[in-house]
C-alpha cells in the first residue's frame, strides 16, 4: 500500500464529542476518502482519525490538496469518494466547534474595520436568534485579543497593523466560539521567523490548554517541528501518514514522489531536496497510485 500510518497515543484528555461518550474519541475521521478535479486525484483512499489535543502538520507541495482538505473539513467541498465525520457528525458550512485561520493577506491600508470588529464577527458569525448583550461580547472579545497579545491595538483598523499582528487578530477570532478544532491554512505564510514563532506558540498554547485538535498547513515542517504529533505528507495523488521521523526521511518521500529525493537534517533543521514539482505532475484515476494501492 502507498501510505505509511502509525497513530500516536495522545494521553491528554479532551470534552467528549457531541454524541459520544469518549472523551479520546476522534474529533475527524476519514474513511477510504478521495479528492479529485475531473481526471485529476489529489488523494484518494485516505484513513485518518484526528483526536483531541492532537497537532497534525499536513506538508506537501502546491496543487497536492492541502488546502482542499481543509475545505473538505469546513464542510465547503465535498469529497469525491469515501466518508468523512467530524465531532460525530457530517461536517457543515459555519460550525461554531471549528475555528478557522486562513492565509496571512496583508489588508488594504485603508480597511477601517478595527481589531475588535473582526474579533466580535468570529463571535457572532455562528449564532442564530438573539444576540449576546453588548457588555458580554465586549468582555469576552477583550479576554481574546489579551489572550494573542493584541490588546494595544484592539481599537487599531485592521489595514494599518502589520502581517504579524494581523495574523493575532485572527487567531483571536478563529477562537471567539471556543472551538475544539482548529483548522491553519499556511498561517506562516510571509511573516518573518519571529512572528511564526508567535503564531505557532499562541496555536500550541490552545491545543495544550484547552485540548484542542490542531490541523496545521504549511509548506515546511521546520517552524512546527518542536509541535507536531504527526504528519500527512501529500504528494502525487498519495500520501503518508506518520511521526515526523517516520515521514520525513529519504526513504519514504522517494518512495511517495516516485523518484530520489534527499531529506537532511542540518542543525535541527530539516530540508528536503530534489522532490518534484506538483504543478508538473498530472495524476489519472486510472494510472496512479492515490493513497496508494497498485
Amino acid at each position: 500500500m502507498d501510505r505509511t500510518e502509525a497513530v500516536a497515543p495522545l494521553t491528554r484528555p479532551g470534552p467528549a464529542a457531541p454524541g459520544s461518550a469518549d472523551p479520546a474519541a476522534p474529533v475527524i475521521t476519514l474513511r477510504g476518502a478521495a479528492l479529485a478535479y475531473g481526471d485529476r486525484v489529489l488523494w484518494r483512499d485516505l484513513d485518518l482519525d484526528v483526536r483531541p489535543g492532537e497537532f497534525l502538520a499536513v506538508l506537501g507541495p502546491n496543487g497536492s490538496g492541502k488546502t482542499s482538505l481543509l475545505r473538505v473539513l469546513l464542510g465547503r467541498q465535498p469529497l469525491t469518494a469515501g466518508s468523512l465525520t467530524v465531532l460525530g457528525r457530517t461536517p457543515r458550512r459555519g460550525s461554531r466547534h471549528i475555528g478557522y485561520i486562513p492565509q496571512q493577506k496583508s489588508l488594504p491600508a485603508h480597511t477601517m474595520l478595527r481589531a475588535r470588529d473582526l474579533v466580535q464577527l468570529g463571535m457572532e458569525g455562528h449564532r442564530w436568534g438573539l444576540s449576546l448583550a453588548p457588555g458580554t461580547i465586549r468582555h469576552r472579545v477583550d479576554e481574546l485579543l489579551a489572550s494573542v497579545g493584541a490588546t494595544p491595538y484592539a481599537d487599531v483598523p485592521v489595514g494599518r497593523l502589520s502581517g504579524g499582528e494581523q495574523q493575532r487578530v485572527r487567531i483571536a477570532q478563529a477562537l471567539a466560539t471556543d472551538p475544539r478544532i482548529l483548522l491553519c491554512d499556511e498561517p506562516l505564510v510571509s511573516l518573518d521567523l519571529q512572528h511564526q514563532r508567535t503564531v505557532t506558540t499562541l496555536v500550541d498554547r490552545r491545543r495544550r490548554s484547552a485540548d484542542t485538535a490542531v490541523v496545521f498547513v504549511t509548506h515546511e515542517i521546520n517552524p512546527v517541528l518542536g509541535l507536531v504529533d504527526r504528519v500527512l505528507y501529500l504528494a502525487r495523488g498519495g500520501f503518508r501518514i506518520g511521526t515526523t521521523d517516520e515521514v520525513m526521511t529519504s526513504s519514504t518521500l522517494s518512495q511517495l514522489y516516485g523518484t530520489h529525493v534527499d531529506v537532511v537534517r542540518v542543525r535541527g533543521r530539516i530540508v528536503v531536496v530534489g522532490a518534484p514539482d506538483a504543478a508538473t505532475v498530472h495524476v489519472h484515476a486510472g494510472g496512479a497510485n492515490g493513497g496508494g494501492r497498485p
